[in-house]
């Protein structure tokens, strides 16, 4: 190996969790991030790293570029999804809940307004919002000018605030809320959960077609209760554990000691509002480990 490409694998080796939360934010898929963080290294391996001014500007942009063209093909993928279709969760390390900027972004609750934005608008947002790259680095990334990634950074970040949640989670609130479910499904004893659901709170169940989920968002306290109670009766073997999971409160479900699914929620002044309940085999892979994340 010679020193240039020695520095080349210290470039990468430094930014690789960079790269991946970068490509997490813009795809919402485990396996398709990580595919984008080997595929970003296939070209950094040929580029004159001499010649690379700011190698984590670069890394950045060829990641930033695979993500896009992911994210095109994926688009047509979800249109033939069974169910509704929800972020691949991750478990992550607990440093990430301690960055609130970080904690939001990658939340299942952003990833899913992210959704919503266009491919070259998702990327600008996160590249500009969460990661606070410069116009013209954001301009290099996704192929635009810079006065056009400006107007789609504001177009961006309009649609995300009127649709993003209001308050800022507290941590130790969701954290409450997440063992009161615990203990609830594990008793049996579900008439407590009232206490800390908001009476209009939505589950939306994401089972892919492959395994048995809600085809339509579950809405309202009791019919919530009802379905979770059905649930509960459906599997012999269940067992709960806190996690964090996607920077923030959320339960893995064990049947019989194997991961069937996790939980992730969104919990507004002590009340869930939104409970996220991921169930497809497909995206349950990342679970054996905790992910760490960085901006």
């Amino acid at each position: 190996m010679t020193e240039v490409a020695a520095d080349g694998l210290e470039h990468f080796t430094t930014h690789r969790t960079l790269l991946f939360t970068v490509a997490y934010e813009i795809l919402g898929s485990v396996g398709d991030a990580e595919d984008v963080v080997q595929e970003t290294w296939l070209r950094w391996a040929d580029v004159v790293h001499e010649e690379v001014r700011d190698p984590r500007a670069y890394l950045v942009r060829i990641a930033t570029r695979q993500a896009l063209n992911r994210l095109r093909s994926l688009a047509r993928r979800r249109e033939a999804y069974v169910g509704p279709w929800l972020p691949e969760p991750l478990l992550t390390t607990p440093d990430v809940a301690d960055d609130v900027e970080l904690r939001e972004s990658v939340s299942t609750a952003m990833l899913l307004v992210l959704e919503s934005l266009r491919p070259t608008e998702r990327a600008v947002f996160v590249l500009r919002e969460v990661f606070a790259f410069g116009y013209d680095e954001i301009a290099a990334s996704v192929g635009k000018s810079e006065a056009a990634v400006r107007q789609i950074a504001h177009r961006a970040r309009q649609h995300v605030a009127a649709r993003r949640p209001r308050q800022p989670v507290d941590t130790a609130e969701a954290r409450a809320v997440a063992e009161r479910f615990k203990a609830a499904l594990e008793t049996g004893d579900l008439q407590p959960l009232l206490e800390v659901m908001a009476p209009d709170v939505v589950l939306v169940a994401d089972g892919g077609g492959v395994v048995q989920a809600a085809r339509r968002p579950v809405e309202g306290a009791e019919k919530v209760l009802r379905y979770l109670g059905g649930v509960g009766r459906k599997q012999i073997d269940i067992a709960l554990e806190p996690a964090t999971v996607n920077g923030g409160a959320g339960l893995l479900v064990l049947v019989s000691g194997v991961p069937d699914g996790v939980v992730s929620m969104r919990v507004d002044h002590g009340l869930a509002t939104e409970l996220y309940y991921v169930r497809n085999p497909a995206k349950l892979r990342a679970l054996g480990r905790s992910t760490p994340l960085e901006r």
